[in-house]
């Protein structure tokens, strides 16, 4: 009989760690700007970049329709985002920061770096270098291995 020492499992040691960061960011977010997880995940992308729609958003954060949509309606009701129609498919529409979203994206982005700094403090800076690019890897194996599992009636869950 196979035995699965779950402490020592690595896609449970990743999704506790990633839970355990992700927490204690919303909290934070929340407790400072009104935040959630979702909408400051928003508020960054398109702070990064031009307008997009919340099918290129979803793909980008890698959330799921419903969670993008409620991020991107409660930030639309604060005045953060304006949703405008796509004119290339009228039935969806291109999500831009206001101003105002702006001026919240230069407020929370210096607290979000503080943040990054104060959790890997213990962390060299070749370390952060080599997490990082071994976090892409881990991304990189699931888009490869996923397919073939679902395709395969496998499904993958940790």
């Amino acid at each position: 009989m196979t035995v699965l020492d779950l402490d020592a499992f690595l896609p449970y040691r990743l999704s506790l760690a990633s839970n355990t960061v992700s927490s204690a960011i919303a909290t934070i977010y929340q407790s400072m700007f009104g935040l959630r997880v979702p909408e400051w995940r928003l508020v960054c992308v398109l702070a990064e970049g031009k307008g997009m729609t919340q099918q290129a958003l979803g793909v980008r954060t890698q959330m799921d329709k419903v969670t993008v949509s409620r991020a991107a309606i409660a930030l639309a009701e604060r005045g953060l985002v304006a949703r405008v129609p796509n004119p290339g498919d009228q039935r969806s529409r291109v999500l831009n920061l206001t101003d105002s979203g702006r001026e919240l994206y230069a407020a929370v982005a210096p607290k979000a770096l503080e943040m990054e700094r104060a959790l890997f403090a213990g962390f060299s800076d070749a370390e952060r270098v080599q997490l990082r690019d071994m976090l892409i890897r881990v991304e990189q194996a699931v888009s490869a291995i996923a397919p073939a599992a679902m395709a395969e009636g496998a499904g993958l869950s940790v």
